[in-house]
């Protein structure tokens, strides 16, 4: 009976648990995200200061292992092979990253300029296009070590880069991956950002001479509805719509960071958890476990049997009563008295045999 009593409760204590952690879940939907979340521009120009060339480069764009892209922009449920094409003119060198939708058709997301100032130093600027990132959208990265290969740039036999791959015929090293949702891939993206560069926000571009590329904008161009001042009206950017993210009361407790926006159960939070988990878990198990437990263990056999038991009773009863007893009769009738003949142990002890008494008085006639 006391088994069952204690399952039952244990039962209603798992139920009571896995009710109030199914208040705790929030719901989380995918109202906030954007085209923008699935290429962070911070990882390419992280990748660009660590790769060798421009080759090295695009292969690090594509890797499987690393999945810096996120893009699907031709819904087949593949990343996108991102190629990249380079141009040079006087002293700036443009690389265009576009996304391969189909058979001659390109979708231009980023450029990244490399230009050499005045006193020779070399600045480099991540540009995303404008129908995806907004308007005036920058990354300007600062690299401790300046890397190796911007000095190629500047040599004179140095030829720009073009992809060689396109639509149906890639490297062998890719092999595309379903992509995930957004806010999972802006949480695993940043573990490939260098941390100890530095990525800057600024609205001035470093090559003013550069005009935007109208011939590889396929995806925007069959899909007007699509640019980014019509998936987010009243938004400059993607600056802002970082921050307005941040700054919404509905995220409030929740993080925007990773592009989680709840359905508003995080509001009743602060109001619905602390009222219900005191008044549940502690007035259930003092009431049951005290009564239950206490009052069976006392009336037990354990107790009860170890104050009755018989070692400390028999041990002081028995061996104090047989060895005194024992020894002292069994000794003196031995034979030790009869074999040594001495005249004054025999008269010491006047429970000894007949002989002692006769050899007394015969003594006494000889002398």
């Amino acid at each position: 009976m006391n088994k069952n009593v204690f399952s039952f409760f244990l039962l209603l204590f798992i139920f009571i648990g896995w009710q109030s952690a199914a208040q705790d879940v929030t719901t989380i939907t995918a109202n906030s995200d954007d085209i923008s979340d699935n290429l962070d521009l911070e990882a390419v120009a992280s990748i660009f200061g660590e790769s060798k060339d421009l080759e090295d480069f695009e292969k690090r764009l594509n890797d499987p292992k690393t999945q810096i892209s996120n893009l699907d922009l031709n819904n087949d449920g593949e990343v996108d092979y991102l190629r990249v094409m380079e141009t040079a003119e006087n002293n700036v060198h443009s690389i265009s990253i576009q996304s391969v939708l189909g058979k001659d058709q390109y979708q231009e997301v980023a450029v990244i300029d490399v230009q050499k100032d005045s006193k020779g130093a070399t600045q480099v600027q991540v540009v995303g296009n404008v129908d995806m990132y907004g308007p005036n959208y920058y990354v300007t990265p600062y690299y401790p070590v300046v890397p190796v290969f911007f000095t190629l740039f500047w040599v004179a036999a140095y030829r720009p880069w073009y992809s060689p791959w396109y639509w149906g015929y890639r490297p062998p090293y890719f092999s595309p991956w379903r992509p995930y949702p957004p806010h999972i891939y802006r949480s695993n993206v940043h573990v490939h950002v260098n941390i100890n560069n530095t990525y800057n926000r600024n609205n001035v571009r470093i090559n003013n001479r550069a005009t935007i590329n109208t011939r590889d904008n396929s995806y925007f161009k069959n899909n007007p509805d699509k640019s980014f001042n019509k998936r987010n009206p009243n938004t400059s950017n993607r600056n802002q719509l970082v921050t307005d993210r941040k700054s919404r009361p509905a995220n409030k407790g929740v993080n925007t960071d990773r592009g989680y926006k709840s359905s508003g159960r995080p509001v009743q939070k602060p109001s619905t958890n602390p009222a219900q988990r005191p008044s549940t878990k502690p007035s259930t198990r003092p009431s049951t476990k005290p009564n239950t437990r206490p009052g069976t263990k006392p009336s037990g056999t354990k107790p009860g049997t170890r104050p009755s038991y018989s070692k400390p009773s028999t041990r002081p009863s028995t061996r104090p009563s047989a060895r005194p007893s024992a020894k002292p009769s069994t000794r003196p009738s031995t034979s030790r008295p009869s074999a040594r003949r001495s005249s004054t142990r025999p008269s010491s002890r006047p429970s000894a045999s007949r002989k002692p008494a006769s050899r007394a008085s015969h003594t006494r006639t000889r002398h």
